[in-house]
């Protein structure tokens, strides 16, 4: 179970508390006790033995603070799903008009911000997104400071003992990139790299706990991993048979967009690689705790040290936006290589420029001067099937597309996107952009 910001409104809580004698566990449901029969005893045993401690559960917000973190995610969907669609109103029915009145008809989506960063509408939407942004991440610090000395105990334990067989490869000699080491991404203070004792897994909690106060009341965001719940869904209907031995999660962070992959894929060989040890180790021990075996290794995934055509299958999410092109030009390459003969990459993505209309491009955009995203906008003008074919990957072997989310589309409709009868659902609006290449 985890306790985030949501728990509160569980109305039935379980609970289990060591027995005396026998090393049973009594469990209270609702408060109520009762006695395990000899049977139950057994397997609580059995489970008590092989069971991996959970690191999420060692953050505990009090009531305070899941109130706030409640109230945040509350303000952060009104700004980015309600504050949205009152701003794409008014530019719709006041401001476009006017300016064609006037004969000022916006060529692109730099007009339209030009016109648009005078209005009360779009610099109210844009204090109030920045400042819920700010404290998504703010609201989880109290809790995470007050679990961390046990958080990094259990994460240096379960690194030692890698008890569900995966393992954990640290650099003391790592070099963390400038544009990453130089601000703090998504407006999270220290994002991945940051350390701030021995051992630290601070920044892997609180990236983790402020993303669940930033998606919480997203409705296509529900619970961590939906991204390659959605692209591990596409590959298998797209590709029946596609078995990978191994895989690679570039830029993992803590690993909840891979999980899913070793579902999907139980056979293969998971590997994710991040700059942030914080989030590696944290990482780790969520895996060990999920019985996943996951081979975390702190890389820039420009240049890594695995050998040649060494994967069948590289992913990403949410990663190619947050660095310099050149860099996304290095990462694709890198792709290139390791990747064996019919293998293939998929990475998660913003949609181009020439997706979108000029309007959302201009929303889109938003986050390159707001949300310490400087790259965003620059990526997004590059031309998605270029990059791949430029890194080496026959043209016709390239794509961009935007996929259905696996969760919430349903198996019907997604039969009938497959067939090609009905589009897939706008990005982020129960879609996914995704750009990749086979081999």
């Amino acid at each position: 179970m985890l306790f985030g910001w949501h728990d509160r409104d569980r109305h039935t809580r379980c609970r289990s508390q060591p027995l005396s004698s026998g090393g049973a566990t009594r469990f209270a449901v609702g408060g109520r006790r009762r006695k395990l029969k000899s049977s139950e005893k057994t397997m609580a045993a059995q489970a008590e033995t092989v069971a991996v401690p959970n690191i999420e559960e060692l953050f505990q917000p009090t009531h305070d603070e899941r109130a706030r973190q409640s109230m945040v995610s509350m303000l952060r969907k009104h700004a980015i799903i309600d504050l949205r669609a009152e701003l794409k109103r008014d530019y719709e029915g006041r401001v476009e008009p006017a300016l064609r009145e006037r004969g000022e008809v916006p060529r692109n989506w730099r007009e339209i911000e030009q016109a648009m960063e005078s209005q009360a509408s779009y610099r109210f939407y844009s204090t109030l997104r920045y400042h819920a942004q700010e404290m998504c991440y703010l609201s989880v610090q109290p809790a995470v400071e007050r679990a961390l000395p046990q958080m990094i105990s259990l994460a240096k334990d379960l690194a030692v003992r890698n008890p569900s067989g995966g393992s954990l490869r640290l650099d003391p000699n790592f070099e963390i990139p400038r544009y990453l080491a130089a601000l703090d991404v998504h407006l999270a203070p220290g994002w991945v790299t940051t350390e701030h004792t021995i051992d630290d897994v601070a920044q892997g909690a609180v990236v983790g706990f402020g993303g669940k106060v930033f998606t919480g009341q997203h409705p296509y965001r529900k619970r961590a991993g939906v991204v390659a719940e959605s692209i591990a869904h596409w590959l298998k209907a797209t590709r029946p048979g596609f078995a990978p031995r191994r895989l690679l999660d570039m830029a993992t962070t803590a690993g909840k967009n891979l999980f899913p992959y070793k579902t999907a894929f139980p056979n293969a060989e998971a590997h994710g690689i991040d700059c942030g040890a914080p989030v590696l180790r944290y990482g780790h021990a969520l895996a060990e705790h999920e019985g996943v075996a996951v081979h975390f290794s702190q890389q820039n995934a420009e240049h890594t040290d695995f050998p040649d055509s060494h994967f069948d299958l590289i992913v990403s999410s949410f990663f190619l936006h947050e660095i310099p092109v050149k860099a996304t030009r290095n990462v694709l390459r890198e792709c290139y290589r390791l990747l064996a003969p019919g293998g293939v990459m998929v990475h998660m993505e913003l949609p181009d420029e020439a997706s979108v209309s000029d309007y959302d491009n201009f929303f889109w955009n938003w986050d390159t001067i707001n949300n310490n995203e400087p790259f965003y906008t620059s990526f997004r003008a590059q031309e998605p099937i270029a990059l791949c074919a430029e890194a080496g990957f026959e043209r016709d072997k390239c794509f961009k597309l935007t996929i259905p989310d696996a969760a919430s589309f349903g198996e019907e409709r997604y039969a009938k996107f497959l067939r090609g009868e009905i589009p897939a659902p706008a990005h982020g609006s129960g879609g996914w952009f995704v750009m990749g290449a086979q081999k």
